[in-house]
C-alpha cells in the first residue's frame, strides 16, 4: 500500500512559512485570509480549497494546479482506503486495458 500523501499545508508550513521565518499571523494576512483560517489548513483540519490554492500560487510564485494536485492526491488516497468492496466490475472491461474516456 502506497504511504499517504503529504498535507499541501504541511508543505505550505515546512516549505514556505519556515523557511521564511513567517508567523502564521503574518502568512495569513499576506495571503488575505484569516489566522484561523491559514492555521486550520496548515495543521490539517481543513483541505485546500481552490480560492485558497491561487492565493497561495500568487503569493509563492507557483501553480495553483500544482496545490490542488497535492490535495487531489491526499483526498483520493483517503477515499482508497475506504474503497467499497461491492462494485462489481462492468462486463467487457479488461484489467489489462483501461477504457478511453472522452472528456
Amino acid at each position: 500500500m502506497k504511504r499517504r500523501p503529504t498535507h499541501p499545508g504541511t508543505i505550505l508550513l515546512e516549505d514556505v512559512i519556515k523557511p521564511l521565518n513567517l508567523s502564521i499571523t503574518s502568512a495569513a494576512k499576506m495571503l488575505g485570509v484569516t489566522r484561523k483560517t491559514l492555521s486550520e489548513l496548515v495543521n490539517e483540519k481543513t483541505a485546500l480549497s481552490p480560492e485558497m490554492a491561487i492565493r497561495i500560487g500568487i503569493a509563492t510564485n507557483t501553480s495553483p494546479e500544482s496545490w490542488l494536485n497535492m490535495q487531489q492526491k491526499l483526498t483520493l488516497w483517503e477515499a482508497e482506503q475506504h474503497s467499497p468492496d461491492n462494485v462489481i466490475p462492468f462486463p467487457g472491461i479488461d484489467d489489462e486495458e483501461p477504457v478511453s474516456l472522452q472528456m
